[in-house]
C-alpha cells in the first residue's frame, strides 16, 4: 500500500466513524433507528471514540505503510548494489587499469514541473565508489545526451564519445560532422555541452519501462574509457536486468 493510499484509508476510517458518531448522538434519521441498531450494545459509542482516536492519533494504516516501503527501498537498493557490483567486476578489466571511482550507474526519471512544463530526465540516484569524478549537472530533454536517445529510441543506447572526442577537436569540425552524419550521432548536443560530457568516453543507457512497455527512465552506466571491452553482453545483461527491476517497483524505491 502507498503512503498516500494508507493516510487516506486512515482518514476516510476516522471521518467515517465521527460521521456515525454524530448521526448516533443527535439522533439521525430516528432514534429508533438507533436503538433498532445497538440493540442493547451501549458499548458502540465507547467502540467509535476509539476508532477516531486509534486512526486520528496513532494512523495505523500509515505507520505500516512506511515500515513496508522502507523495507522494499532497502530490498531494491541491495539488488541495486549487487548490479553496481558486477558491473566494477566487467570494468576492471579494462586496460589500463581505471580507478575504483571511475565507474559510474545512475538512474534517471522522466520530470516535469509547472515552471519548467517540458518534460526532461532527471538524475535521481548515483552510484559510485568515491566523489570524483565530480557528478554534473544534467537534466537533458528528449533525444539529448545518451540518454535522451535512450529515451527517444526507448531502447539501448551506447556511445564511444571518446572517439568522437578525439576526433572532433574544433568547432568547425563538429559541425562539419554534424552535417555530415547528423545530430543523433553527436547526442543532439551543441558543441559547448559535448565539451562538458566528454569527459566521459563510454557511456551506455536502457530504458526502464511500465508494464505497456512505455519509457518512464532508464540506466546508465559511464566510464572514462574502455568502451570497446564494456560493450559486451555481460553489461547489457547487468544494465537491462536492473532496468526490469525498477521498472517492475514502478522506480518507487530507488
Amino acid at each position: 500500500m502507498r503512503p498516500l493510499t494508507a493516510r487516506i484509508l486512515d482518514r476516510s476510517i476516522m471521518l467515517t466513524a465521527t460521521c456515525v458518531l454524530v448521526a448516533q448522538q443527535y439522533s439521525v434519521p430516528s432514534a429508533s433507528f438507533w436503538e433498532r441498531l445497538e440493540g442493547g450494545r451501549g458499548y458502540a459509542v465507547a467502540v467509535l471514540v476509539a476508532f477516531i482516536a486509534t486512526f486520528g492519533a496513532l494512523t495505523p494504516a500509515q505507520i505500516w505503510s512506511e515500515r513496508s516501503q522502507m523495507a522494499r527501498r532497502t530490498a531494491v537498493r541491495h539488488q541495486i548494489l549487487n548490479h553496481f557490483g558486477r558491473l566494477l567486476t566487467i570494468a576492471a578489466r579494462v586496460e589500463p587499469k581505471p580507478p575504483a571511482s571511475d565507474l559510474g550507474l545512475h538512474v534517471w526519471r522522466i520530470a516535469w514541473a509547472l515552471r519548467r512544463p517540458h518534460r526532461r530526465l532527471v538524475r535521481i540516484a548515483t552510484y559510485r565508489l568515491g566523489s570524483t569524478p565530480t557528478t554534473r549537472a544534467f537534466e537533458p530533454g528528449r533525444g539529448v545526451g545518451v540518454v535522451g536517445l535512450c529515451w527517444k529510441r526507448n531502447e539501448e543506447v551506447a556511445v564511444d564519445v571518446e572517439r568522437l572526442a578525439k576526433m572532433l577537436t574544433t568547432p568547425a569540425e563538429y559541425n562539419a560532422y554534424v552535417q555530415a552524419s547528423g545530430s543523433d550521432d553527436v547526442m543532439n548536443l551543441a558543441w559547448a555541452e559535448f565539451q562538458r560530457v566528454r569527459h566521459r568516453g563510454a557511456v551506455f543507457a536502457s530504458p526502464i519501462r511500465n508494464g505497456r512497455g512505455e519509457f518512464i527512465g532508464c540506466v546508465s552506466v559511464d566510464a572514462t574509457s574502455g568502451f570497446a571491452t564494456l560493450a559486451d553482453d555481460e553489461l547489457w545483461h547487468e544494465v537491462n536486468s536492473l532496468c526490469m527491476l525498477l521498472g517492475d517497483d514502478g522506480m518507487l524505491h530507488v
